[in-house]
């Protein structure tokens, strides 16, 4: 069986279901959210969520 680890995910669009998924799998592998949205990538890129999301603004501060 195939081990899991250190896998590289990229995840299309940073709406809720993305940048939730995106979020969970960073926790222990390399993530790449990509969107559309210039704004949205501005925001991630400065480690600010453009969806309000309690569990996602405090990874994106803490970690």
């Amino acid at each position: 069986m195939r081990q899991f680890q250190d896998l590289q995910i990229a995840v299309a669009g940073t709406g809720y279901v993305g940048l939730s998924i995106a979020t969970l799998l960073s926790q222990h592998h390399k993530v790449t959210a990509v969107d559309v949205i210039p704004e949205k990538v501005e925001k991630i890129n400065k480690r600010i969520s453009p969806i309000q999301d309690e569990y996602i603004e405090k990874y994106f501060a803490e970690k």
